[in-house]
């Protein structure tokens, strides 16, 4: 068994306070960024940033499906979300590259399978989960532009 870890990052055409607080948003923004692969999706507890307890169904494929329920926490700067079923941690950093831009990263670690599976895993799912992170990316840069 291994940590896989999947990154994703993006330029977004907005300031850095305005991304951070879209992403942590889980009232408005986030349920309104999520691409596809999420569903189910509800806010248990917060709503905005520290605190906030949220719960998705994440399809990485059809065939796998993870019910995630997520912890919110801000340490330095960050957007920490903690799955309570497993090993699964996401960091999103935003930084600023400019007057009216930010720099987005997200970093996802997890256990991973062991073996055969846990190859598999490590080669194809970073990827995986990297197109989805550039979807909501996307999403997110243009819900921005919007509320502008």
């Amino acid at each position: 068994m291994g940590q896989v870890v999947a990154t994703a990052e993006r330029v977004v055409a907005a300031p850095a306070d305005r991304v951070r607080a879209g992403l942590a948003d889980y009232l408005g923004t986030r349920s309104r960024v999520l691409p596809e692969q999420f569903s189910d999706y509800r806010v248990e507890a917060g709503g905005t940033g520290a605190g906030t307890r949220v719960h998705w169904r994440f399809a990485a494929t059809s065939k796998r499906v993870r019910e995630q329920d997520l912890e919110v926490s801000e340490p330095d700067g960050t957007l920490v979300e903690r799955d309570t079923r497993s090993s699964m941690v996401t960091t999103w950093t935003v930084v600023p590259t400019g007057a009216d831009r930010s720099t987005v990263r997200v970093r996802t670690t997890w256990d991973g399978a062991g073996g055969v599976g846990g190859f598999f895993e490590r080669t194809f799912a970073p990827r995986g989960l990297r197109r989805v992170y550039d979807d909501l990316l996307g999403r997110l840069e243009r819900e921005l532009a919007t509320a502008a």
